[in-house]
């Protein structure tokens, strides 16, 4: 049977159909697809497979983890900076193993479409030791969920899914399955002591991990998915990984005229990439993000061969590869042998005007913006920190509103710590779902401490930037904060509405004069879930 599916669909249905159990996760582009797609899969609502959303990823971590201990199938997805706030569990899960198949889906964003870096998972794999896949297509990514499960059961190690951007939200005709695979019965790991990581079980674990490590290259090597493909041509032999050689095929229409290492599991597969050195006179390294496969080629091969790629400063180092981007490496390094000469480089229309991005009209977040603007035009430096959200466009014209914003809830603790030093008006603005994923830790600083900051949290009532999923603190903020110590002094509630400006602007000014802590929650619901409602209401 065949669909056309994302990259996230094809990874999620691929999961569905090899029994899966339990999905984790917390939405963040380009990731929030995988998610959706199992809340909507009729399949996954009959066997009610497990699919609401976590509070933020390192409850979605440790939640799957408990599944896999459980001995059902699990996943949990998030995007790449979403694994930095799962680091503490992710690691550790390498640690304890797995018992039921456990996927780890970190979706990378190259070319910061929307996001802070363009970090490489990649690299947190092989840190953790843990075994890695990176679909190169649609259809590896639904294969792969599958194999991946399997892999996972077979070493009782968690996996990580290597995604990235393009793959996740482009389309292709997928071969699927005709019926699901049964799910996991629950059953309890052999060695369930290595699941207590105190020092003394740990450095027994420690050691049978790195032993472990023959065995996960191994794996690489025999992989369906990793592959020594041979050509005429040995001037150049080529490794391309995951999205990487799809553009090499794509630039060569099909026939590439050198021998390639396909690479799509990870460890790297040492063989087939020192068969390939040994056979070519020199090497060109196509990967999607970071220079991961060559700074360790350069360690593995260094012994005279040339390497091409981007430590070399011959492939782009940063923002998404594309074809013409392989085009016009290999006319650099090689017009004669490869064929390919003189790539003109596509210039941006100057016709074509730039829309940044924009809140919308009717957005809550306008009016706070427009107040809280108006509150601080007497004070002198007064300094907002912003967090992660649509309110985060506040930053740009016409607010020009907020001063920072690095990660997921610091906000409140930057606020706090330039409160520490002295600043005021120290204001931090922060949205409801942001609030719940990481801002209650910090609030409970500054409560303790009775931080002389004003804390905005900016309830649109759904997580609006990835699509408005549920939010976890809805209704439920005033209740979260009085609960963690706040003084219900200082806990205020005001509807953003156009017509509330000048009672907005004077209850910003109230709490940014008050010398302690302060929470003020402004609410209107997100513009586009409230048209979505009423739409669902009329039909």
């Amino acid at each position: 049977m065949k669909q056309l599916l994302l990259g996230d669909e094809a990874f999620a249905l691929g999961t569905i159909n090899a029994g899966l159990s339990g999905a984790y996760a917390y939405p963040g582009t380009p990731s929030t697809e995988i998610m959706e797609f199992v809340q909507s899969n009729p399949v996954a609502k009959e066997r009610g497979v497990h699919s609401h959303w976590s509070s933020n990823e390192k409850t979605a971590m440790e939640e799957a983890l408990g599944m896999s201990f459980c001995g059902k199938r699990a996943f949990t997805s998030m995007k790449h900076v979403g694994l930095n706030v799962a680091a503490d569990p992710f690691v550790n899960s390498a640690m304890t193993g797995a018992n039921g198949g456990l996927l780890v889906v970190a979706a990378d964003d190259p070319g910061m479409h929307s996001s802070q870096n363009e970090q490489d998972s990649r690299f947190y794999a092989d840190f953790a030791m843990i075994p890695a896949l990176e679909p190169s297509n649609q259809q590896e990514a639904y294969d792969m969920a599958s194999y991946g499960f399997g892999l996972s059961e077979k070493l009782n190690i968690p996996v990580l899914f290597r995604f990235v951007t393009r793959l996740s939200h482009s389309r292709a005709v997928v071969e699927v399955d005709d019926a699901p695979a049964d799910e996991n019965s629950v059953s309890y790991p052999k060695n369930a002591r290595q699941w207590v990581l105190m020092p003394a079980v740990s450095k027994v674990r420690n050691r049978q991990l790195i032993a472990d490590m023959e065995e996960f290259v191994k794996a690489s090597e025999k992989s369906p998915f990793n592959r020594y493909e041979e050509a005429p041509r040995h001037e150049i032999g080529i490794v391309a990984s995951g999205i990487a050689y799809n553009y090499l095929k794509e630039a060569f229409s099909g026939n590439v005229p050198f021998p390639t290492v396909k690479v799509s599991q990870y460890p790297l597969p040492k063989k087939l990439i020192k068969q390939l050195y040994d056979s070519c006179d020199s090497l060109l390294v196509l990967e999607e993000g970071q220079p991961f496969i060559e700074s360790r080629l350069r360690g593995l091969l260094d012994v005279g061969k040339k390497i091409y790629g981007k430590l070399s400063g011959d492939v782009v180092r940063d923002g998404e590869l594309t074809p013409d981007d392989v085009k016009a490496t290999m006319a650099k390094i090689a017009p004669a042998i490869s064929g390919i000469k003189n790539v003109e480089k596509k210039s941006v229309s100057e016709k074509v005007v730039a829309r940044p991005p924009a809140l919308c009209q009717g957005c809550g977040h306008r009016d706070v913006y427009c107040a809280l603007n108006e509150a601080l035009e007497s004070y002198v430096n007064p300094k907002v920190f912003g967090d992660i959200g649509c309110y985060t466009l506040g930053f740009l014209k016409p607010f020009n509103a907020i001063d920072t914003v690095v990660d997921m809830g610091a906000s409140i603790t930057m606020a706090k710590g330039a409160a520490d030093a002295g600043q005021h008006p120290a204001v931090a603005i922060i949205g409801d779902s942001t609030f719940t994923h990481s801002g209650m830790t910090g609030l409970l600083d500054a409560i303790n401490e009775n931080s002389p900051i004003t804390v905005i949290i900016s309830d649109n009532l759904t997580t609006g930037m990835t699509g408005g999923q549920d939010s976890q603190g809805t209704g439920k903020l005033e209740e979260i904060c009085l609960g963690l110590g706040a003084s219900p002094m200082h806990v205020r509630t005001i509807d953003s509405l156009p017509k509330n400006h000048d009672e907005m602007v004077r209850l910003f000014k109230e709490e940014i004069e008050y010398q302690g802590l302060s929470v003020i929650i402004s609410r209107r619901e997100c513009i586009q879930t409230a048209r979505r409602h009423a739409s669902a209401k009329k039909s």
